[in-house]
């Protein structure tokens, strides 16, 4: 018999090619089939069927899972209300910090909204932060990362219970917030989006030549006198002063020999 191939179209019952749901769920667990289908495409919107984008969201949650895992010694360690408690974070945790509250902010707006794919998107960005944080062994960082990850198993729980219901437990955060399913939605911490520190692009004669960090509140003639110091300009300079130095705020720094 003759195929006919119409290109790629949604599922529908007058097509007759839907998918049946107890199959993927047989296969890969519910929470992989609720985070599939919430992060596919909005909910008053169609869908299109991906084999890749459900092995996708397998192994996001497989990641999750193991993450939450691996911190179950620190995180479990570090007590209830530990925060404010644990001394100074470093550098990392208070960037770690403002990453998963700046996350929250725009996950707690789309939850709103019932934009349940931007909010899985937030899970995601949440999971890529906390993986990358190189936090140090120190009460404070422990406290931090107790914080932040709670928050993570709060903003993903709608989409995944089972996972985050599992972890949550294994963590600990049931001795302080109770079941998963009552425990209060976190609060945007907003002392912790203020920046202490700015990262600038390093430019000289218009070509990339690292970066600059300085103090969130410096001005323009401190750095200026900081990118003139830097070993980069140093180098390529050879003892000339520069020209002129553009900063743009917030963004660049660079200086034409």
């Amino acid at each position: 018999s003759r195929v006919e191939y119409e290109g790629v179209g949604t599922m529908s019952k007058s097509k007759n090619n839907g998918v049946d749901p107890q199959l993927l769920i047989d296969r890969y667990g519910a929470d992989t089939a609720r985070l599939f289908v919430m992060f596919a495409s909005p909910p008053e919107q169609t869908l299109e069927w991906s084999d890749s984008g459900v092995e996708g969201a397998s192994r996001f949650l497989r990641r999750f899972w193991a993450f939450c895992h691996a911190s179950r010694g620190v995180v479990s360690g570090a007590g209830a209300g530990s925060l404010a408690h644990g001394g100074e974070p470093s550098p990392a945790a208070k960037a770690l910090r403002r990453d998963i509250h700046l996350i929250l902010k725009q996950a707690s707006y789309d939850y709103e909204r019932k934009q349940y794919n931007t909010v899985v998107s937030a899970s995601m960005k949440m999971l890529n932060a906390l993986e990358s944080a190189r936090l140090e062994s120190s009460a404070a960082d422990a406290a931090a990362l107790r914080e932040v990850l709670g928050i993570a198993l709060r903003v993903l729980y709608p989409v995944v219970p089972h996972i985050t219901t599992e972890s949550w437990g294994a963590l600990g955060y049931d001795r302080e917030f109770g079941d998963l399913l009552n425990a209060p939605w976190p609060q945007v911490d907003e002392a912790a989006l203020v920046q202490d520190e700015l990262e600038l692009v390093l430019q000289i004669n218009g070509k990339v030549r690292g970066s600059l960090r300085v103090t969130a509140s410096a001005d323009r003639s401190a750095i200026e006198a900081a990118a003139i110091a830097s070993e980069a300009f140093l180098r390529l300079s050879e003892g000339r002063a520069p020209k002129k130095v553009i900063v743009v705020p917030g963004r660049l720094v660079n200086l034409v020999v």
